[in-house]
């Protein structure tokens, strides 16, 4: 079997930060928090009432085939968005906006769908149809009322395969297509997955990452229930603080993250700009339960070390100028009492004695927790720190925690290049349900 070497040769996003990507790292590592009250529906009798919400995002301008997925919901516009983005920067598209190469073997892997619901007209539909004196649903009148209010489109993206076919279609990718729900732990279970499709020759190369919105009541009304968000409403834009003694729950973000992946042979073919090599996948599953993490990090260990042994590194082996096998791992870092002592605790299991010496930070602390798409923008955010040797940092963060007790790069980012650079990022992913997945980049090099 072959053993294709992968690398990312494009990439576009769509944040609550923005939609540019040196605009949002700019952003990521001057500590910007794109928190706020919630303006998608009316939120003021929520425990938590506040977000981290795409604002400002015209999909006519951002995506130039808007007018024949002008019916589609917000996932599926941020996944289309991210993508043109990818693939313009990748140089697969021509100066007439068409492929610019042949995409019948090119392939799409995300972790998305679970559309918005159409709450209101829902809501109202359920209420034509109850008979309360009878305390009964009348499906005739329920049916009524759905048809009239209701949008066909948006209301069958809650189908997972969706969000997949909309950006198959924009693109002509007639190759492998996959979807994954595997909640916060998706993008990143997506993009491993495309990796290991191109590393055996099974496609030249594939879109991959994830999209996803949860800013709706029903998606807000379940985390609040499980106590999982943080109830912060006098300060927004502080209330998401992972690993900090004080933290209180995540807080909800929403956006996409889409990258190229592609075989290396092909994107040399090509003349593509090589932005950086995967180098490895790891998954596992807690076993556990559905909202709870295994307590000491077995899963999380496992899938860690499962990327880096495919990646070929020892994590408790220093290199040669005495600094960590990894200069940056990119934390799921939720901000939840659970989710940050077990990741701090696995993550020692993986380094042992070289733990504290690698930069680990979250960037959910300024963007919020972007549910399927987060794994994809924060690998994306490997990659820039390997492009810029700079590493953003975890914000609002003043009280340690005995239990957190590594370099979290508190407050400020860092500037690693007079220490060599930033070569190899390990992203981490963690979801509910106990999915965990791990990708390694490194710069890329000839040879």
């Amino acid at each position: 079997m072959p053993s294709n070497r992968v690398v990312i040769t494009g990439m576009g996003w769509v944040t609550p930060l923005g939609t540019t990507l040196g605009g949002v790292w700019e952003a990521l590592l001057s500590g910007r928090s794109a928190i706020g009250p919630v303006t998608r529906f009316e939120a003021a009798t929520f425990p938590t009432n506040f977000a981290a919400e795409v604002r400002d995002f015209d999909f006519a301008s951002s995506f130039p085939q808007a007018q024949r997925f002008g019916r589609v919901g917000h996932s599926t516009r941020f996944a289309l968005a991210a993508a043109h983005d990818a693939v313009r920067s990748a140089g697969l598209l021509g100066p007439s906006g068409e492929p610019a190469v042949d995409t019948t073997d090119m392939g799409v892997y995300l972790g998305a769908g679970e559309g918005t619901l159409d709450f209101e007209n829902f809501a109202k539909s359920n209420l034509a149809g109850w008979l309360a004196d009878q305390r009964r649903v009348d499906g005739s009148a329920w049916a009524r009322t759905a048809r009239q209010s209701m949008v066909a489109t948006r209301e069958i993206e809650q189908e997972p395969n969706l969000t997949v076919s909309a950006v198959a279609q924009a693109f002509r990718l007639r190759g492998p297509a996959f979807n994954c729900m595997t909640a916060c732990a998706a993008s990143t279970q997506a993009i491993g997955e495309a990796f290991e499709i191109i590393r055996r020759g099974d496609a030249p190369a594939m879109l991959a990452g994830g999209a996803h919105t949860m800013i709706h009541p029903l998606g807000m009304t379940g985390f609040i229930r499980l106590t999982a968000m943080s109830q912060r409403r006098n300060s927004p834009q502080t209330a998401a603080r992972p690993f900090d003694q004080t933290r209180d729950g995540f807080v909800m973000g929403e956006g996409a993250g889409i990258l190229v992946l592609e075989d290396l042979a092909h994107a040399k073919r090509r003349g593509a700009p090589v932005l950086a090599e995967v180098v490895g996948y790891g998954s596992s599953a807690d076993a556990f339960r559905i909202t709870d993490i295994q307590p000491e990090g077995k899963g999380a260990i496992a899938a860690m070390s499962q990327a880096l042994r495919q990646a070929g590194i020892n994590p408790r082996e220093p290199g040669a100028d005495g600094r960590a096998p990894v200069h940056y791992i990119s934390a799921h870092g939720t901000g939840t009492k659970e989710n940050d002592k077990i990741e701090t605790l696995a993550v020692k299991g993986v380094f042992g004695p070289l733990a504290p010496k690698v930069p680990f930070s979250s960037i959910k602390s300024m963007m919020g927790h972007l549910i399927q798409a987060a794994g994809a923008v924060e690998l994306m955010t490997c990659v820039l720190a390997i492009q810029s040797g700079r590493i953003p940092p975890t914000m609002n963060y003043s009280t340690p925690d005995p239990d957190c007790d590594l370099d979290y790069v508190p407050n400020a980012s860092r500037d690693l290049n007079s220490a060599g650079g930033v070569d190899v990022c390990l992203s981490n992913s963690f979801g509910f349900g106990g999915q965990n997945n791990t990708v390694v980049v490194r710069r890329y090099r000839e040879g």
